[in-house]
């Protein structure tokens, strides 16, 4: 399940992202003795059913969740150039549930998703630690309680305008809802886990060139070890935008893969539309924890869909109703679909509340769609 995804930016600038979702600029202090902290967060109540777990029907205690979970954000500025960034994420689940099948792997919990020392010198920006990754084929999606993360060593250089260059070296990987659970992924294969970019973007021509080399494979796609180039490239004409992407995935071992996109998206009487299209073929297209094909939706990654080739479609509306902000897309995946409503409001500048439905029917034939609902009510500090 997915929820707004980080932005690239956003999610590597580090300069304070947390697992709120928002992004706080650190205060610059005058006086070099006395340092600079922040300190933000949100608690957030949620509730969450679906129709999916068998002998048990939408909306009864053993099909839901019910829970309360909050984050607490802190950034220390030490000096000029060198910040502590420090997210803590804590939860409770209220509804007893069989074989664990909580939010977040348990009935309760706590866990520091982000804890990270940032050093940014003139144009250049150094993270090492827990934080959160945004790449394209390598990622944490914003969740209800807290985005996957990653242990890392990651550069990123603004000295060309309009380029960003990035690069990140990965220890471990926190899949999204797994709780406290980091995986060791230098202890897998040859441990060597890493991804080089180079972003584009003057508002009117964008694009992007990355180049990924993921040894821990198996716990990332479930096939095999593999390297992969992932380039995509857009231009705004004004009233409509048009994108394209490719991606090729060399596994070590497994029948390589290949996937193209394209997108065109624009605005008309207030309705934002879009329409997509993804090519998946010879086999599963590589990534970790989230991809970006244009074609992905709440509960489907169009790289992962158990099918070897794929023509998978979507288009999507979004627009602002009396304060609320809608969401509507339909996505075809050949013999499975999803179809996804996601509805927000702000009840005051800190509070706000959402809903999401879902349905979902799995790329396999004669699959039974899975229908979920989550309800959830944010408080930020």
């Amino acid at each position: 399940m997915k929820f707004t995804k980080l932005s690239l930016i956003t999610a590597l600038a580090m300069s304070s992202a947390f697992a709120g979702g928002e992004v706080t600029e650190i205060a610059t202090v005058e006086v070099a003795v006395v340092p600079a902290t922040t300190v933000a967060g949100n608690i957030t109540g949620y509730y969450f059913t679906n129709d999916s777990k068998a002998n048990a029907d939408m909306f009864s205690q053993e099909a839901s969740q019910l829970g309360l979970a909050t984050t607490l954000d802190v950034a220390h500025k030490l000096t000029d150039n060198i910040t502590l960034n420090f997210s803590a994420v804590g939860y409770l689940n209220s509804l007893e549930q069989e074989n664990l099948m909580y939010m977040e792997g348990d009935k309760r919990g706590a866990f520091f998703n982000v804890a990270n020392v940032t050093f940014t010198y003139e144009d250049t920006t150094f993270v090492a630690g827990r934080q959160l990754l945004a790449t394209p084929m390598l990622g944490g999606f914003d969740w209800l309680l807290a985005p996957g993360a990653f242990e890392a060593y990651t550069v990123v250089n603004n000295s060309v305008e309009n380029v960003t260059l990035v690069g990140s070296y990965v220890t471990k990987w926190r899949p999204n809802n797994t709780g406290e659970n980091f995986l060791n992924l230098t202890d897998i294969d040859d441990g060597n886990n890493f991804a080089l970019g180079a972003v584009y973007d003057d508002k009117l021509i964008n694009g992007s060139l990355w180049y990924y080399n993921v040894d821990a494979g198996l716990a990332a796609t479930g096939i095999d070890k593999y390297t992969q180039v992932y380039l995509d490239a857009g231009y705004n004409f004004g009233m409509a935008k048009v994108e394209a992407q490719y991606v090729a995935t060399d596994y070590d071992t497994a029948t390589d893969a290949t996937a193209y996109g394209l997108k065109v998206s624009g605005e008309v009487s207030g309705f934002n539309l879009y329409a997509a299209y993804n090519a998946i073929q010879d086999n599963n297209t590589g990534f970790v924890g989230a991809d970006s094909l244009y074609t992905s939706s709440w509960n489907t990654f169009a790289s992962s869909t158990y099918r070897e080739d794929v023509d998978a479609f979507k288009v999507g509306v979004s627009t602002t109703i009396s304060g609320v902000d809608a969401e509507l897309s339909y996505a075809d995946y050949d013999e499975g679909n999803e179809a996804d409503l996601i509805l927000g409001y702000a009840l005051t500048d800190t509070v706000n509340a959402g809903l999401i439905y879902s349905s979902t029917t799995k790329n396999k034939k004669n699959a039974d769609a899975d229908n979920a609902v989550e309800l959830f009510a944010t408080y930020t500090f």
